[in-house]
C-alpha cells in the first residue's frame, strides 16, 4: 500500500463545513476539535493534513449523528460504517465485497444508490438518485465513493485503479482536488454519474480478518481519505520518484523524464494537460513535507526550511505564504487527541 500521506485542499474542508451549517450546527467547535485554525479556512490556498481531515470527519459525525454529513434525506447513523465493514468482511472476494458495501449503503440512504455494473472489461459504480431528488453536489458523490471504495480496497489489500469518472453535477471549485482523488479522466455535467474501475480486483480474495478490522476502524477514515488517490497518473509517478529521495537530491526535469522513460517534452505536455508542471509538483511536495513537519512540533522552522530546500528561513516563509496563504506558525497548532478514529 502507498504510505503517502499528503494534504487536502481547504476547499474540501469548506464543503464539509457547509454540510454542518445547513443543519444549523456551529462549525467553529468542530474545526477546533480537528485542529483546523480559522486562518487556514480563510486562506483559499490552505491545506490540511489527512489526520486533520479525518478528525474533522469524525467530529462532524458526532455533531450530526450522520456519517453521510446530512447529504441524504435519511441520516447514516453513527455505527453504520462499522456495520458495513463487518458485513463486507464476510465476502469471499472483491466482487462480493463491493456488492455488499454498495448494498449496505442502499439500505441506509434514501436519495442516492450505487449499482455495480460489471463486465469482463470494466466495473462501474453507477450512481442513481431517487425520483424527485435534486441533483447532488460532487461532495455527496465523493463521500459515498470514499466510504465504499476505501473499504473494498482495504478488504482485498490493493488500491484499485480508477479508469474514468462521470458526474451529472456541475464542476465544483475543488475540481482539481477531485481529479487527484478519482482520476484524470473526470468530467462533470454528463448525462449519467458513474465511476469506472479496472476489473481485476473482482477475483481477488478478501484478505482481512476481524482482528485487522479493529486496526482499520481505529484509523478510519483518515487512513484512506488520501491513501487511495489515483496512483496511475503521470503526476503520481513523478511524485513517487521524488518522494523516494531527499529534496536536495531531486533531479532536473530532463533527468527525471529519462528515469521515467519518457521524453521531457512529452512529460511537460502531459503534466500541463492535467494542470500541473514539474515545478508545481515539487512545490506541492515541499509544502506537504513542511506542513507535516510543522504539525509534528518536533523541529525548528529553520531546520524544516533547510530540509525542504531553503538556505534562508525568510525565503521559506515567503514561499510557504505563497503556497498556502498562511504563515508557517499557523500550522504549528498541535493536533487533537482524537485523530479521526471511529468508535469501535
Amino acid at each position: 500500500m502507498d504510505k503517502e500521506k499528503g494534504t487536502i485542499a481547504v476547499s474540501l474542508v469548506e464543503e464539509a463545513v457547509r454540510c454542518v451549517e445547513r443543519r444549523g450546527v456551529d462549525p467553529v467547535p468542530i474545526l477546533e476539535q480537528a485542529g483546523i485554525s480559522p486562518q487556514l479556512i480563510a486562506s483559499p490556498q490552505g491545506r490540511v493534513s489527512s489526520a486533520q481531515y479525518g478528525a474533522l470527519w469524525s467530529a462532524i459525525v458526532r455533531a450530526l449523528d450522520d456519517e453521510f454529513f446530512g447529504q441524504d434525506s435519511h441520516p447514516m447513523r453513527s455505527g453504520s460504517f462499522i456495520a458495513m465493514c463487518q458485513a463486507a468482511l464476510t465476502a469471499r472476494n472483491g466482487a462480493q465485497a463491493i456488492a455488499r458495501a454498495t448494498g449496505f449503503m442502499r439500505l441506509v440512504l434514501d436519495d442516492m444508490t450505487a449499482e455495480v455494473d460489471a463486465t469482463a472489461e470494466r466495473v462501474r459504480l453507477v450512481y442513481r438518485l431517487r425520483d424527485g431528488v435534486r441533483e447532488k453536489a460532487m461532495f455527496a458523490y465523493a463521500t459515498h465513493f470514499i466510504l465504499v471504495y476505501g473499504v473494498v480496497c482495504w478488504l482485498v489489500g490493493r488500491r484499485i485503479p480508477v479508469r474514468a469518472a462521470r458526474f451529472r453535477c456541475a464542476e465544483p471549485a475543488a475540481g482539481h482536488e477531485y481529479r487527484s482523488m478519482f482520476c484524470d479522466d473526470l468530467r462533470f455535467g454528463e448525462r449519467e454519474s458513474y465511476v469506472e474501475l479496472a476489473p481485476a480486483f473482482m477475483a481477488l480474495p478478501v484478505i482481512q480478518t476481524p482482528k485487522s478490522l479493529k486496526t482499520f476502524l481505529r484509523n478510519a477514515p483518515a487512513s484512506f481519505i488520501v491513501k487511495y488517490r489515483n496512483p496511475d497518473s503521470l503526476a503520481a509517478r513523478v511524485r513517487r520518484a521524488l518522494r523516494g529521495r531527499p529534496v536536495s537530491e531531486w533531479p532536473g526535469a530532463d533527468e527525471l523524464a529519462a528515469e521515467l522513460r519518457i521524453a521531457e517534452a512529452t512529460m511537460r505536455r502531459k503534466l500541463k494537460r492535467d494542470g500541473e508542471t514539474y515545478q508545481s509538483i515539487k512545490d506541492a511536495l515541499r509544502r506537504d513535507l513542511a506542513i507535516a513537519a510543522l504539525q509534528s512540533g518536533e523541529r525548528t522552522i529553520a531546520d524544516i526550511a533547510a530540509d525542504v530546500g531553503f538556505a534562508e528561513p525568510s525565503a521559506f516563509h515567503r514561499a510557504f505564504r505563497k503556497w498556502t496563504g498562511a504563515r508557517p506558525t499557523d500550522y504549528r497548532r498541535p493536533l487533537p487527541v482524537d485523530s479521526g478514529a471511529l468508535p469501535e
